[in-house]
């Protein structure tokens, strides 16, 4: 957590280098991770031009569900973080506000786990396959249904589209034998 009035008093950059225990407020806000260790910010927080600047590599393993058979994978990520902040109520307003350029301050400090948390959660892959899954194309099937991929999806469609043709019993009627 760094305070507003900390961040305008340095000239320089304050540099940080922490290991966040966020695990209860990520699993409080996506069911879906199975857990998350070994979070870790190294960056700096600076006051320019009437906005904070927040710059950070994230480094963290996150433990997601496969997204084929939900056996647990283990990720090991890295994010590189830019943010802007302004406390500036005509900045606020304006439209770099409203196209999420500039974050607004609600309260006399800036979180670190908010902004970690938030961009751990918009960077969790909508793909997640162990190593046996990422080997072969095999996909889960039951005893009366199966998984396809969109091109499997698309052939079955038009191959069901041919076979209800009505015109398919005229087929070869003309053919020169």
């Amino acid at each position: 957590m760094f305070h507003i009035t900390e961040i305008k008093k340095n000239q320089s950059p304050i540099t940080f280098d922490k290991k966040l225990d966020i695990k209860e407020l990520l699993l409080n806000r996506d069911d879906s991770i199975i857990d998350v260790k070994d979070v870790r910010a190294k960056g700096q927080i600076s006051y320019e031009d009437n906005l904070f600047l927040l710059n950070y590599d994230l480094d963290y393993l996150i433990v997601l569900p496969s997204s084929r058979s939900m056996e647990p994978v283990e990720l090991t990520e890295h994010i590189l973080v830019s943010e802007v902040f302004s406390e500036d109520k005509e900045v606020s307003s304006d439209e770099a506000i409203s196209e999420e350029l500039v974050l607004p301050i609600e309260s006399d400090t800036i979180s670190l786990e908010d902004s970690v948390v938030d961009n751990i959660l918009l960077n969790i892959p909508l793909k997640v396959l162990t190593k046996k899954e990422e080997e072969t194309d095999e996909l889960p099937s039951g005893e009366s249904w199966s998984v396809l991929t969109e091109e499997q999806y698309q052939s079955q469609k038009l191959q069901k589209k041919k076979d209800t043709n009505p015109f398919n019993a005229l087929e070869g009627l003309f053919d020169d034998n």
